[in-house]
């Protein structure tokens, strides 16, 4: 929201995107084309972001998250932001009122209201943001997206060359509820705080067996899209290597040493 000429003073931009790593470029190119709206540019460093703008190309985005609910506690965003989304579409944003609704919306949504808006708009009545409580998994091709934004493949390569595999799925404490019912949904695994301040928790598997038959076995058929998937491929040669041995050979810790390398923040 910025300063400008027109009668409140103000203009809205309503925004969807996502951010991922430059590596990533096929994958928010597969989804600017299911879309078919939208445009790619440059982030950070090594970030790029897919970004849709305009209310008629915005009204792509409604429709598909009103088709295929969200779980995590980004539901609550997203209903807020459908809500500034209407009153957009209605042309309510150019009147005063209309801007103070929206306005209370963006106050409970990811950072809220800047200082600058604090101070032109001290009597916003902010608008409640819901708790999302039914966080149960019903399709395992959620599992998979959520896994390629969230998840991670670890190899872990201990001083007396112990080999341990992890999976991992980090997420805000607000959503400790999903990674509980994850356990439920793949039947294994655990759920523990990330850090001493409990601000995240990890769903994690690091028991061979479970790995073996059932996180491998998921993965593989409901396939995970983008550079993560390579991850998955790296991790399931060592799952591999561990059941013939092969880990025990020289030859063999060298060569999970070399896949190990190039797998997560390694690879290229």
């Amino acid at each position: 929201m910025v300063k400008n000429n027109n009668k409140t003073g103000w203009a809205v931009q309503l925004e969807f995107s996502i951010g991922l790593h430059e590596k990533d470029f096929v994958l928010l190119e597969e989804i600017k084309n299911f879309f078919g709206v939208g445009s790619i540019s440059k982030f950070y460093s090594e970030s790029i972001r897919y970004r849709v703008f305009s209310i008629r190309d915005l009204q792509s985005i409604v429709n598909h998250f009103d088709k295929f609910g969200l779980i995590t506690q980004k539901r609550a965003d997203y209903e807020l932001w459908k809500q500034a989304f209407m009153l957009v579409q209605a042309k309510k944003h150019l009147t005063v009122e209309g801007l103070g609704l929206i306005l209370g919306v963006k106050a409970s949504i990811n950072h809220g209201l800047s200082e600058q808006l604090k101070t032109a708009f001290p009597n916003i009545l902010v608008v409640n943001r819901s708790a999302v409580k039914n966080q149960i998994i019903k399709d395992p091709h959620w599992l998979a997206g959520f896994t390629a934004a969230e998840g991670c493949f670890y190899i872990s390569i201990s001083k007396i060359n112990k080999i341990q595999l992890l999976f991992q799925l980090t997420q805000h404490k607000r959503d400790e509820q999903l990674k509980i019912n994850l356990i439920e949904y793949v039947d294994c695994g655990r759920v523990s705080p990330k850090n001493q301040n409990k601000e995240a928790y990890d769903f994690r598997v690091t028991n061979f067996y479970d790995i073996e038959t059932k996180i491998i076995p998921f993965f593989s058929k409901y396939k995970i899209e983008g550079v993560k998937f390579k991850d998955f491929s790296g991790f399931c040669s060592v799952a591999d290597m561990l059941k013939t041995k092969a880990h025990l050979t020289k030859e063999g810790l060298e060569l999970i040493r070399k896949i190990k390398a190039g797998m997560n923040t390694g690879r290229s």
